[in-house]
């Protein structure tokens, strides 16, 4: 009896140690089931931030554009301003100049003469003379 008692021990320990062993196997494999679910979602989370930040750096690509084209519209539109101001200052200094060149040629009033008669060569009075240079 001690025999069998002795293998039907072993058989049970046998057993044991396999239905242990299964529950172990089991226990690792809900593990590896659990870190993988954690990293598919870590690794979703993380294409999540990528695309956003794709999205924002479109978003700060198309503010720049827009910021180099507002800066070169100002800077054309200051050089129209220094030109237009350049062009009203030579326009007065040119308006100047010909005020004063016009002070200095004033015409002289001249007081027209009195007709004086024009005699033919027949001697007969015929009219006057007019000054036409004036």
């Amino acid at each position: 009896m001690a025999t069998i008692s002795s293998s039907s021990s072993a058989s049970i320990s046998q057993s044991v140690r396999s239905q242990l062993q299964l529950q172990q196997a089991q226990r690792n494999a809900e593990q590896a089931d659990a870190n993988a679910r954690s990293l598919q979602a870590q690794a979703r989370q993380a294409q999540q931030v990528a695309v956003e930040a794709q999205a924002t750096a479109r978003s700060v690509g198309s503010q720049a554009n827009q910021a180099q084209s507002d800066a070169s519209q100002a800077q054309l539109s200051l050089a129209v301003i220094r030109n237009g101001s350049q062009v009203q200052s030579e326009l007065t200094s040119a308006v100047g100049n010909v005020a004063e060149t016009l002070k200095v040629a004033a015409p002289v009033a001249t007081t027209p003469s009195p007709a004086t008669p024009v005699v033919n060569t027949q001697g007969q009075l015929t009219g006057t003379v007019v000054n036409t240079t004036a």
